[in-house]
């Protein structure tokens, strides 16, 4: 859509509030558009923005002119753009920063500093009076050319200030210039091949040069140069020919790059069970009547995805577009299957797994509409849709759907927002509704539809409780795989079925200790132990990545005597291959599926039956359909019950309760043997009874009881510095700030309750020391009004250069 003048609302690709406005040059009017990139002047540099629609002159100010307009076609429809002023008010964060985030990565053009030695450089460094540091950034320039002033200070291992760099510079010594970086994501393009006539004379070329043209005729009269060397080996020698001659014509078109692999075959759609129909006809009802939002609350096993594909269909018969938003990459392969087989190419994924280039071809088919479903994890609910009638939040309940960095939104709170927006219809589904899901349901927020029993009325998998107390005297293997747990795996193979082991731990040995000085082997980055991954032969962090061979002396005290205590899914993949050497073992972890398409095989090796037994992590818990799985083993099921947080009792159930789903969702029934330390605890107690209700009014009344959510809102300032003494200066300093504030104001003083300032659960992570201040109130507004105070009267505070300060609204973890 043509902005309606020549002054343009920008926002800026940077960590800047506000939007800005640009004029825009005559000779450039005509491709100006809504939702495209624009390269715009901003101080010394040059920056991405995007285009918002008419800007407004202040009087008496003359506007800068944009310089440039990368997009063809704009990359975000207009109806996005009030879905961006949201985020970036309810979150706080820059509008700019908002849109960069929801875009395919590697498109903003940027700028960068680059410094080079004079002459008068080089002469002074043939001197004698130059400081050390100053020697240093000199010689490595005059050693290895210009460098952007940021890989100064990693090719030296020490700071290179900016402001050095400025003196140099006013002294005569340094050029600094500017230079523009594109980015690395485009279009992909190839060489394609058309016929044009195909009576081409006999000669002795003639069977090559006819083979050419039959391929070409027999595929509607083009092929790609790829395609056509396929089909005629030679091909490439005879092309110039022939299009010199006018027979062919050869030029460069716009690909697509295929994130699909194997192709699907259509399916036919089963016959619901009455209580499907029952909800695909309640929330059909209430389509084309503006925003509503569903709890889908329906067992393991269920037939929520079915229902899922009805309302879909529905939708996108209405000429409407669907999201649909699942927590994990792994269960977006499962769940793209099921909608290719029903929508056919009418698909877009969205997720983190694709390639750059991948990501953006999805993203250009939703932004030309040739797709009307887009299934993604997080990131997708940015998905360029301008039409919505639809957005599935499938495992609503799930923590993936929180960012932890950057932008900290929460993808199934926008869903609702984008989807009311729209004025569409929100579903959240889940076997184990999040509590805040469950009370919007309560205050009638949402309208709760329910699937109670398994599709064919197929029974839930009986649960056993195994007391690891009895198991403590235990050695080796015993000690996790308890005797009930061996018994019902030998059985388990024995009819040919297969078997689920779960532990949400990976690794060999999560607490290496020396056993010399009794010190733990830690991360030199974090305040974490190191965990022992045998298959790599290294000791790894798993908030960092710092890692140590594993034949590492202890740091300590230089001892060889390490004893590796602890166990995780490495160590219980390596016990089960003992115990049954003639089965087939699998592990599904963060380790084994890093490499790209590594799930898929994984996956399908499961639903082929070339796996008999499955290890993995809470990667395993989150709604995969293996029907032949009939036995799940929970090897420690209290974790979880461990973590510092309010919401461990809730996480704790709900992921007992989805992998002990796992179990019997075929035509065979399914058991669980559950292993806890803690078998009294409410939690696992529901969780073995299946009883979410019960567990539900359990947890709600001890959340009333102590104000935390959702009874209350909060909000968390994480504060985190390289500069130990800095960052506790600052924390100390900003609480004070809060406090202050919050006695100065009366509006705040009855409204607000702060929590801190304290060191962070985990208090270094990745060479930052870590503090967090928590900020509780009833009214969501209030502490949105109190923080925005705070950072308006300590910009020192929340800018500061090398202490960060992050607003964390609703968050999810306490660490």
């Amino acid at each position: 859509m043509k902005t309606n003048s020549a002054d343009i609302e920008v926002a800026i690709a940077l960590p800047i509030d506000g939007t800005f406005t640009y004029s825009v040059p005559e000779h450039l009017f005509p491709f100006i558009s809504v939702g495209k990139r624009v390269l715009v002047p901003f101080g010394r540099r040059r920056i991405t923005g995007y285009v918002l629609g008419p800007g407004e002159n202040a009087d008496g100010y003359e506007n800068k002119l944009i310089l440039d307009i990368p997009d063809e076609t704009p990359l975000f429809p207009k109806s996005a753009i009030p879905f961006f002023r949201w985020i970036a008010d309810y979150y706080m964060y820059p509008i700019g920063e908002v849109i960069r985030s929801a875009l395919p990565g590697g498109l903003n053009i940027r700028d960068f500093m680059t410094v080079a030695i004079t002459d008068a450089g080089q002469d002074a460094l043939a001197g004698n009076e130059l400081s050390p540091l100053r020697r240093e950034v000199l010689t490595h320039l005059a050693h290895q050319g210009p460098c952007p002033q940021k890989s100064l200070s990693k090719s030296l291992n020490r700071e290179v200030s900016h402001a050095l760099i400025r003196t140099l510079e006013g002294l005569g010594w340094v050029l600094i210039t500017r230079e523009l970086s594109r980015g690395n994501t485009r279009s992909k393009t190839e060489r394609h091949v058309a016929l044009i006539r195909s009576d081409i004379p006999e000669d002795r070329f003639h069977a090559s040069r006819k083979a050419i043209l039959d391929a070409l005729a027999s595929h509607d009269g083009e092929l790609s140069v790829h395609q056509l060397k396929a089909q005629v080996p030679k091909a490439g020698g005879y092309l110039k020919f022939l299009a010199d001659s006018g027979y062919i014509s050869i030029f460069t078109k716009k690909v697509y790059r295929d994130p699909f692999g194997e192709s699907i075959a259509p399916d036919e759609p089963p016959t619901l069970a009455e209580a499907q129909r029952t909800v695909v006809s309640a929330i059909m009802d209430a389509m084309g009547k503006g925003f509503a939002s569903y709890l889908l609350a329906g067992v393991t096993g269920s037939g929520k995805t079915e229902v899922y594909l009805r309302l879909t269909a529905e939708v996108i018969g209405q000429g409407k577009s669907v999201l649909v938003l699942v927590p994990e990459i792994s269960l977006i392969s499962q769940m793209e299957r099921r909608f290719r087989a029903r929508f056919g190419e009418n698909i877009a994924v969205l997720h983190s797994g694709l390639s750059p280039g991948e990501r953006y071809d999805q993203w250009t088919r939703i932004v030309n509409h040739e797709v009307q479903v887009a299934i993604g994890a997080r990131s997708a609910i940015f998905a360029p849709f301008d039409d919505i009638g639809m957005i599935i939040v499938d495992e609503e309940h799930d923590t993936s759907y929180k960012q932890e960095s950057e932008l900290l939104y929460n993808a199934r709170d926008i869903a609702v927002v984008r989807a009311k927006q729209a004025g569409g219809i929100a579903v959240l589904g889940s076997a184990t509704p999040s509590i805040q899901s469950c009370y919007n349901v309560v205050t009638k927020k949402f309208t709760e539809v329910t699937l109670k029993e398994r599709v064919r009325k197929r029974p839930l998998p009986e649960i056993r409780i195994v007391d690891l107390r009895k198991n403590r005297d235990e050695q080796g293997i015993r000690q996790f795989i308890t005797a009930d747990l061996y018994a019902a795996m030998k059985e388990t193979l024995a009819r040919k079925e297969q078997i689920l082991i779960f532990l949400n731990r990976r690794g060999f040995a999560e607490f290496p200790v020396c056993a010399a000085c009794g010190d733990p082997v830690g991360c030199k980055n974090c305040d974490v132990t190191l965990t022992l991954h045998q298959t790599d032969n290294a000791y790894k962090c798993h908030y960092c990545g710092f890692t140590l061979p594993s034949a590492s002396r202890c740091p300590t005290c230089d001892s060889s005597s390490i004893k590796l205590l602890g166990f995780g899914t490495e160590k219980v993949e390596k016990a089960i291959r003992s115990l049954f050497p003639s089965a087939s073992v699998a592990r599904m972890d963060r380790d084994t599926t890093a490499r790209k398409g590594a799930i898929l095989g994984i996956l399908k090796d499961i639903r082929n039956h070339r796996t008999d037994i499955l290890v993995g992590t809470q990667m395993v818990a989150k709604g995969h359909d293996f029907p032949n799985i009939t036995l799940v083993g929970i090897i420690c099921a209290d974790l979880s019950l461990c973590f510092p947080d309010f919401r461990a009792g809730e996480r704790t159930f709900q992921l007992l309760a989805q992998v002990a789903g796992r179990a019997g969702r075929g035509e065979r029934p399914g058991r669980v043997i559950l292993q806890t330390y803690n078998p009294q605890h409410f939690s696992i107690a529901s969780a073995r009874d299946q009883d979410f209700r019960a567990f539900y009014e359990g947890e709600i009344a001890f959340r009333k009881a102590l104000l935390y959510p959702p009874f209350s809102r909060m909000i968390q300032l994480k504060i985190s510095g390289k500069d130990k003494a800095r960052t506790r200066e600052l924390a100390l300093a900003l609480g004070d700030a809060c406090k202050a504030l919050l006695k100065r104001e009366k509006g705040f003083s009855d409204a607000v309750q702060i929590l801190g300032p304290a060191e962070a659960s985990l208090f270094k992570i990745a060479k930052r020391y870590r503090w967090q201040i928590l900020l509780k109130g009833a009214n969501s507004g209030v502490l949105h009004q109190f923080v925005r105070q705070a950072m308006a009267e300590n910009p020192a505070i929340f800018k500061h250069r090398n202490v960060k300060v992050a607003a964390d609204v609703d968050p999810l973890g306490m660490f």
